[in-house]
């Protein structure tokens, strides 16, 4: 029986639960409301995972810099690259959700305890960076604190050296421990939107699904922008190739990509893409690839979050003031990072921006079950980014050789992020 339910590819069993939910929803809404406390359970059990999961992966992530100075140098600028690019990425995301009109004013859902927030000035927000008892940000789920204090260990434990490494080497467990737990989590998710679609459909009527065409709309015209403009103009002013040369050169990466959903299972192709049709170095192809399918997440962690939580907001009726924005902006791009190589990626980034910024997390029912159509674009935009980085800074670059040493190109360097799937 388990193996027969395992068989079935995951987001067909998370549609299946949406579709399910809501037909008991529509036909015994009584039944329905009761069935809450199961998309309760799913809700509190992914803000379990936020606090040591953020923490443990950014350690990891920062420690696996140790070491050659040259490749610090390399991974230090490719790792700013796909931030920047993240940046832009979400504010792409909050201009199309701010413009469009993805939630019909018709369908608000009144958020019965949502109580207005009281929007800090700047200097509070970057005051609020610092964290007075690393402890309490844990425990209280400060996501931008937590971020600051496990960049500072990594950091410290790194320049430490031989002595820190146990610790170091504890951390690292922890974060594949974590992406463990996170993956047994995310089992629950069929059951989760079983349980809220049957409570949101039998609570406020089938009418409340409507505005999701509208929402995968606005996802596909946010990545559409962010590939052609700012990747275009990367390539074309960074590396000083043709847009077109480009596009038409990587499109079977991104063909594999957006059919697979997978950035590790699209590295081959992507690999062989950029050596042997756009003149990057293989060493460099093999250092920048892995680490971009790891840390370049701007469909997911960036484009995506920021829609998913005007379109949150709008659902609920909750304004979002300026400071919500930058906020999202901040958070979205550090979890990019913080959240690299965990199976469903995009589910807990979306977590970790909503905590941030006060949305109901019982908004993920709505848009889990179409994940699988909006992350056909995600993967597709993260994957052409990690070639377009590699196209600027493996040209470009004529250090790449002999930084990136071989040991960055073993098969180690997939090892931590093997069991990562798509959500």
């Amino acid at each position: 029986m388990f193996q027969a339910w395992f068989a079935i590819p995951f987001w067909q069993r998370v549609l299946g639960g949406f579709v399910l939910g809501a037909l008991i929803g529509v036909l015994a809404p009584e039944v329905a409301q009761g069935l809450r406390p199961l998309g309760t359970v799913f809700i509190n059990a992914l803000k379990m995972l936020v606090a040591p999961l953020i923490f443990c992966a950014i350690v990891s992530a920062i420690l696996q810099l140790q070491g050659n100075s040259g490749v610090e140098a390399l991974g230090a600028k490719t790792v700013g690259l796909f931030l920047l690019t993240a940046v832009i990425a979400s504010g792409i995301g909050l201009a199309v959700g701010s413009l469009l009109d993805i939630t019909p004013t018709g369908n608000l859902i009144a958020s019965a305890d949502y109580v207005p927030k009281q929007v800090p000035g700047v200097v509070d927000v970057f005051l609020n960076f610092i964290p007075t008892n690393p402890f309490a940000a844990l425990s209280q789920g400060n996501i931008l604190q937590i971020v600051v204090f496990a960049a500072l260990v990594g950091i410290a434990i790194n320049k430490v050296g031989d002595t820190a490494k146990p610790l170091g080497d504890t951390l690292k467990a922890g974060a594949q421990v974590m992406y463990r737990i996170t993956k047994m989590v995310l089992e629950l998710t069929p059951f989760g939107v079983f349980g809220l679609m049957a409570w949101v459909v039998g609570y406020y009527g089938l009418s409340s699904l409507w505005p999701l065409a509208v929402f995968i709309g606005a996802i596909y015209l946010a990545c559409l922008i962010h590939i052609l403009v700012v990747y275009g103009s990367l390539v074309r002013w960074g590396a000083g190739i043709s847009p077109w040369f480009f596009f038409k050169s990587v499109f079977a990466a991104q063909l594999v990509a957006f059919t697979t959903c997978s950035s590790f299972g699209t590295l081959p192709v992507a690999h062989q893409t950029v050596t042997e049709k756009l003149g990057v170095s293989k060493k460099y192809a093999g250092f920048v690839l892995p680490l971009g399918a790891t840390i370049n997440m701007d469909g997911c962690g960036g484009i995506y979050p920021a829609i998913a939580a005007i379109f949150i907001a709008q659902l609920y009726g909750i304004p979002l003031e300026w400071m919500d924005y930058l906020l999202i902006t901040l958070t979205a791009t550090l979890a990019s990072v913080g959240t690299a190589g965990v199976p469903g990626t995009a589910m807990v980034m979306l977590t970790v921006t909503l905590n941030v910024v006060g949305l109901p997390l019982e908004g993920i029912a709505f848009i889990a079950a179409i994940d699988r159509i909006i992350d056909m674009i995600r993967t597709a935009t993260n994957v052409t980014g990690d070639m377009a980085v590699a196209v600027v800074l493996g040209r470009d670059s004529e250090t790449a050789d002999d930084a990136v040493s071989d040991s960055t190109l073993s098969d180690n360097s997939l090892s931590d992020n093997e069991q990562r799937v798509s959500l």
